[in-house]
């Protein structure tokens, strides 16, 4: 992989508080940059992957729906009565 030269202009002020903050921790500030530009870099790709596996999930859903694949809504409600009624009764048991 060959080298580019990435050139930006910055506030003096901040520039010499972003070297004296990586020098105090033994790094440059070239180090610092490549750095934060991997992990830019890595966060967006995990967002493109994230989006990419949630849209799939949201299409399988509607597929699953439109090929009739659903539970009624009473049917729900009853399941999760009966867990909560479980649930409420464990915890009123003594240990």
């Amino acid at each position: 992989m060959s080298d580019a030269t990435f050139t930006f202009r910055v506030d003096e002020g901040l520039k010499a508080e972003f070297a004296s903050a990586a020098k105090a921790h033994d790094r440059t500030g070239a180090q610092l940059l490549r750095d934060f530009m991997r992990n830019y870099v890595a966060q967006q790709q995990e967002a493109q992957d994230y989006d990419a596996w949630l849209m799939s999930k949201a299409e399988q859903s509607r597929a699953s729906a439109e090929a009739g694949n659903l539970i009624p809504a009473a049917d729900v409600e009853a399941r999760f009565a009966a867990r909560r009624a479980s649930t409420r009764a464990r915890l009123a048991k003594p240990n």
